[in-house]
């Protein structure tokens, strides 16, 4: 009866998880103006609602694995789809985000990254939007926070292969931090497009850390491997038990 249910149950929850985030965007709007901390509570509280609802409306429970980073690092996901952002959000006790410019347009989602102390990036520019990339971290990380960003630049779907890309390693330089991969499997039950969403358990898994001083070629290496590798496994472990959607 609930897989008959599922595109119903699916259509309800994506409706009211937006009209969730207008009204929490609007009602916290002005503390959000005056203050950071209104942001980050607004946020915060958007993001675990949206996880409250998931698991009782579709049957999409979440578990967070390994040590959570504390303090100043840098956070390089995996990225299957909106739902990982929420998580991982969740989870850090002061998320920063490395994002597309053009989300900073975006009704709610862009003032709040920007008091949030997001990062925008325009990826038309490439080498110049790197660069400015590293000058607007240094500036940011004056108040500490976890920066996260997607090695891949976009969300790719389970079973979908695109190259890392070297803003991770260049950050990883220029910060001096420890970077913390992440591996998901959360694509499989909040796909990268249309409303469908599935029952199952969706994992994010904080990595052990790549130490600060690794050489730029073996740094990506095993930036890869290891989110790669794991991000299979948690997979693999979902679809064992008849889980999620590829």
């Amino acid at each position: 009866m609930r897989k008959l249910l599922q595109p119903l149950l699916s259509l309800t929850y994506v409706v009211q998880v937006y009209v969730a985030m207008a009204v929490l965007g609007v009602s916290f709007t002005p503390w959000a103006l005056v203050s950071k901390r209104g942001a980050l509570v607004a946020c915060k509280l958007y993001a675990r609602y949206a996880i409250w609802t998931a698991r009782w409306m579709l049957g999409l429970k979440v578990e967070v694995r390994g040590p959570v980073p504390q303090g100043e690092v840098l956070v390089a996901a995996k990225h299957q789809s909106f739902f990982d952002i929420l998580i991982i959000f969740s989870a850090l006790p002061h998320a920063k985000f490395i994002m597309k410019r053009e989300l900073m347009w975006t009704p709610f989602i862009g003032l709040y990254a920007k008091r949030l102390g997001c990062i925008p990036v325009n990826r038309g520019k490439r080498g110049g939007a790197i660069a400015k990339m590293v000058k607007d971290v240094a500036a940011e990380f004056a108040e500490p926070g976890q920066l996260v960003i997607y090695p891949q630049g976009t969300r790719v779907a389970p079973g979908e292969h695109k190259p890392y890309k070297v803003g991770p390693a260049v950050l990883y330089e220029g910060t001096g931090y420890s970077c913390v991969p992440v591996a998901t499997n959360v694509g499989l039950f909040w796909p990268r497009k249309g409303i469908m969403r599935y029952p199952g358990l969706g994992v994010v898994e904080f990595l052990d850390p790549i130490a600060p001083g690794v050489e730029r070629h073996a740094f990506m290496a095993r930036l890869e491997q290891d989110i790669e590798a794991r991000s299979d496994a948690l997979m693999a472990e979902a679809e064992g038990r008849g889980h999620g959607v590829r």
